[in-house]
């Protein structure tokens, strides 16, 4: 299958049990039918169990956020459950 933006071809990738369809070139991400589902299913499960909290918490690394935590980094952003599906 072609890219819809820049016709490049998609590759696959399975993320926990759903495949993604990605392009290399412009990172566009498409999702057949039911697949977005899936995703959402996915995390709620994860979200729901609370022995998660923790590991996450060490896992993408959150920090109190006091005061002058932001002025070393401004724009960083947290990560989640859900950048493991999204990361290529």
């Amino acid at each position: 299958m072609k890219c819809p933006t820049c016709q490049t071809t998609l590759l696959i990738a399975d993320k926990k049990g759903v495949e993604i369809d990605y392009c290399p070139d412009c990172r566009g991400i498409w999702l057949d039918r039911g697949e977005l589902e899936k995703i959402l299913e996915r995390s709620a499960e994860h979200l729901s169990d609370r022995t998660n909290y923790e590991s996450d918490y060490k896992k993408y690394d959150y920090k109190e956020q006091h005061g002058d935590y932001h002025k070393g980094h401004p724009h960083k952003k947290k990560k989640s459950f859900l950048d493991d599906i999204f990361d290529f």
